[in-house]
């Protein structure tokens, strides 16, 4: 294997750190145990580079070679096709597995990523548009709760689709959305409890950190 490079942006303020999608590869790449190194991307006045690797100019994107992916889903569905840490090696439950990352994406987060930006804004403005993103993003934990509550992980082992179900629940939990789902936040802190997570975390922030120092020994 070529030496994997992972791109995130070089800074960003405190409100998104932890939760900048660089994670979910970080995450992926500790528990597979792959050696990789981190690179930044400026935040701001985004190179051409940049849309070279990402054509919508977000993070992250990872390097193996000759090969240039972006998407965190498709990231971890190509490090899944590298290490049986990641995906299993049964063919019905790879691809079961792969059903609940789509599912992560298409079905938890679609719901929940436009629920967060208002929590983020701190805008509670009550509403129909308000009220029908509470009713969805209630309606897809409601039936969340009911798997969850009789699975340990979202197939036999842990795999990639439990990375990218807990990091969508991390972000719904950050603002008390799973308080009424027990199965749901118990799934989050037995993912959230792995070492390649705490790894991926604490790794995340000491970047951004080392930015923040390089940023004021310039201003």
């Amino acid at each position: 294997m070529a030496e994997l490079i992972l791109t995130t942006l070089d800074w960003v303020p405190d409100m998104p750190r932890g939760y900048v999608r660089d994670i979910r590869v970080r995450w992926a790449l500790e528990e597979a145990g792959f050696a990789y190194r981190v690179e930044g991307t400026p935040l701001e006045a985004k190179t051409s580079e940049h849309y070279i690797h990402q054509p919508f100019g977000q993070v992250p994107w990872l390097e193996d070679g000759d090969v240039t992916l972006f998407e965190s889903g498709a990231i971890l569905d190509y490090l899944g096709g590298k290490s049986e840490a990641l995906l299993p090696s049964d063919p019905k439950e790879r691809d079961q597995a792969k059903v609940w990352m789509y599912a992560a994406l298409n079905s938890v987060e679609a719901a929940s990523l436009p629920w967060a930006f208002f929590k983020f804004m701190k805008d509670d403005a009550p509403g129909p548009g308000r009220q029908w993103l509470d009713d969805f993003v209630a309606i897809r934990l409601h039936n969340l709760e009911r798997v969850l509550a009789r699975r340990k992980w979202l197939v036999d082992s842990f795999s990639v689709a439990d990375i990218l179900m807990a990091d969508v629940l991390r972000l719904i939990d950050r603002f008390g959305g799973l308080e009424d789902y027990p199965a749901c936040a118990g799934y989050l802190a037995r993912a959230t409890a792995r070492p390649a997570f705490t790894k991926a975390f604490d790794d995340q922030i000491a970047f951004f950190a080392a930015a923040d120092e390089r940023r004021g020994k310039a201003s």
